[in-house]
């Protein structure tokens, strides 16, 4: 029997909220914070089947206009196939 399926989810911020004055960017190959509601812009560039393949796509669209721009802050999200990732009601504030 095999193990649960995976997709990868490839994700990618324009960093535009400040904080201490400064816009932060990912320093580390899986950093990942967003926050739209100041202005961040969160982009996502597809699923893949792989690791490898949403690599492959961050290097394609590393070449385009304003992924240039921010290289380094994209994020691949590993993801299991028929799986609740939110178990729970929430409360908003």
């Amino acid at each position: 029997m095999s193990g649960p399926d995976k997709v990868y989810l490839l994700w990618h911020v324009h960093h535009r909220a400040e904080e201490d004055g400064e816009i932060r960017h990912f320093s580390e190959p899986d950093d990942f914070w967003s926050d739209e509601e100041a202005g961040d812009d969160v982009k996502h560039l597809g699923t893949y089947s792989s690791r490898e393949a949403a690599q492959e796509r961050i290097e394609r669209a590393r070449k385009l206009p304003g992924f240039a721009d921010e290289p380094n802050c994209f994020y691949i999200q590993e993801s299991v196939v028929d799986q609740d990732e939110w178990t729970e009601g929430y409360v908003e504030g």
